[in-house]
């Protein structure tokens, strides 16, 4: 589908990994081991100035990528997606949805 960015709920297990996401009105629940990495954010666009001593969320951002399914509709196809995490607040948002049908014809071309 394509990269965006929407404000998410997000519950963690107590190892801090995702298990469950409401999105748009819908849960959904893990189907998958999530994966995780960080990226660089530009903090010199997003920041007015950077504070002394301040940690890693300043410079990267941690990012997963889950497989999930609705919680109602274990039949359901997986969705793929990537979503960050502010350190900071704790804020999730959705980042980007992938499109599994797009990523299959692209690989078979």
């Amino acid at each position: 589908m394509g990269i965006f960015t929407q404000s998410v709920t997000v519950r963690c297990t107590t190892a801090g990994t995702p298990q469950y996401l409401e999105w748009n009105g819908r849960n959904y629940v893990l189907a998958a081991d999530a994966v995780r990495w960080y990226e660089r954010r530009k903090w010199w666009a997003e920041e007015q100035r950077a504070e002394r001593g301040r940690g890693a969320g300043l410079v990267d951002h941690e990012v997963w990528r889950v497989q999930v399914r609705l919680e109602r509709a274990r039949n359901a196809p997986l969705l793929t997606l990537d979503l960050s995490h502010h350190l900071d607040s704790g804020r999730w948002r959705l980042v980007r949805v992938h499109d599994g049908a797009a990523v299959r014809l692209r690989e078979s071309a």
